[in-house]
């Protein structure tokens, strides 16, 4: 294909956004004039006048038409690819303490100029994930690449649906990770993380049952909580409920609405010899339990809550927007003066303002002072362009109550 027929115009607003560093193109009335292509093809993106701006990977129907590989004329070959993996490896050598864990984030997509593809590792294995379709041409390639850099015994891949949110409880049941090369891995394979072990699962489900963007911050949960009483919102596996409890907490309640979820997080207890029956574990759903928690008098030093974006209960919806202000409302009455409330979020479209107005909107309904001491964000192996704030997605805010304003007034 000639560097003409690979050539494609866009329009001023895009052309402003990649000479502003942004990897992406948004589909517009100028992409739908381009000539018809196939997901994984390198295209030449131009202005209107001809002017070369950037090699990109083409994916023809998806909202992100166009993904930004290099600023330069280039070739998606094994040199290129090779070269790009390599620097995310040494990445993660030179500035990653990664020295008590061996499960973490080798490629972060566009922090690694390899846009719409992640690359995990969990211990002896690699898992990939492909968010465009235009990195499933170049699978191959990437994955004998990778078996050459690291000689993993395994090498996965997670699909991912299109629509998530419509996917039932049950769908945690699938096998949406399949086998690419190597040999298969245990059906619960353990892995560390700050020197605490946790069992995963390369093949079943959507997620592997560790999100691993929040080990740093379990690590500083890790020094706020001794001696203290910790709940545990929407629990999950129970990665923050074990290290708390290993650092030492007096008790910790874990709350989450997937029994199968609560019953892999006492697992996770026993895999670091932590005795379950010394804690609590709740099934439900979290607004519902708090609301009885209050009711029975129950009080934390410590609230974490770290939600997904969107969830759908049999009594409940969550979503960010909105439903982190109620979650927030009903937490606070449960926390002592001088607690520590820890609010997380990972969703992309809420940036760290729009969160923290979430936030004030459930401490004014509680009628709390809340201060902020500290927000983190993802560790040293999720990196992302200064140009592309869409990379900066986690918020982690660890705040002080410091008891009611009205009290205060009426002092």
């Amino acid at each position: 294909m000639s560097t003409k027929d690979a050539a494609r115009i866009v329009g001023p607003e895009t052309v402003r956004m990649l000479e502003l560093g942004h990897p992406w193109v948004v589909a517009d009335t100028y992409t739908r004039k381009w000539p018809a292509g196939s997901p994984g093809q390198t295209i030449e993106l131009c202005d209107s006048q001809g002017r070369f701006l950037a090699t990109a990977l083409l994916d023809p129907e998806e909202r992100i038409v166009a993904r930004v590989l290099d600023r330069k004329r280039m070739q998606l070959d094994r040199p290129w690819l090779t070269e790009q993996l390599q620097r995310a490896i040494d990445l993660r050598d030179h500035h990653a303490d990664l020295n008590d864990s061996n499960a973490y984030r080798l490629v972060n997509a566009e922090g690694d100029s390899l846009p719409g593809l992640t690359v995990d590792r969990y211990a002896d294995y690699l898992m990939l994930q492909l968010y465009s379709a235009a990195w499933r041409p170049h699978l191959k390639l990437i994955t004998q690449i990778l078996q050459e850099l690291l000689s993993p015994q395994g090498i996965y891949e997670k699909s991912r649906p299109q629509k998530t949110r419509e996917l039932e409880a049950v769908s945690d049941s699938k096998n949406y990770g399949r086998l690419l090369a190597g040999k298969a891995a245990p059906q619960r394979l353990e892995v560390k993380e700050n020197n605490l072990t946790f069992l995963v699962t390369l093949e079943q489900g959507l997620n592997t049952g560790l999100f691993l963007d929040q080990r740093r911050n379990r690590h500083d949960l890790m020094g706020r909580v001794k001696g203290k009483m910790l709940l545990n919102l929407f629990s999950y596996t129970g990665a923050f409920s074990v290290a708390a409890a290993a650092a030492g907490a007096a008790a910790v309640t874990s709350v989450d609405a997937s029994p199968g979820y609560t019953e892999w997080a006492k697992n996770n207890f026993n895999a670091n010899n932590l005795n379950p029956r010394q804690h609590e574990f709740i099934v439900g759903d979290c607004l519902t339990v708090l609301g009885r928690l209050a009711q029975s008098g129950k009080n934390f030093d410590v609230i974490l809550m770290d939600p997904p974006s969107f969830s759908t209960t049999a009594k409940s919806r969550f979503t960010t927007r909105g439903g982190t202000s109620d979650l927030v409302a009903a937490a606070l009455p449960l926390l002592t003066d001088n607690g520590l409330l820890i609010a997380s979020s990972n969703h992309q479209k809420v940036d760290t303002a729009e969160y923290l107005k979430e936030l004030r909107r459930g401490a004014l309904q509680a009628d709390c002072d809340l201060r902020v001491i500290s927000i983190l964000g993802q560790p040293e192996d999720f990196p992302y362009p200064v140009t592309f704030p869409e990379g900066r997605y986690l918020k982690y805010a660890i705040c002080v109550k410091s008891g009611s304003t009205t009290e205060r007034r009426t002092r």
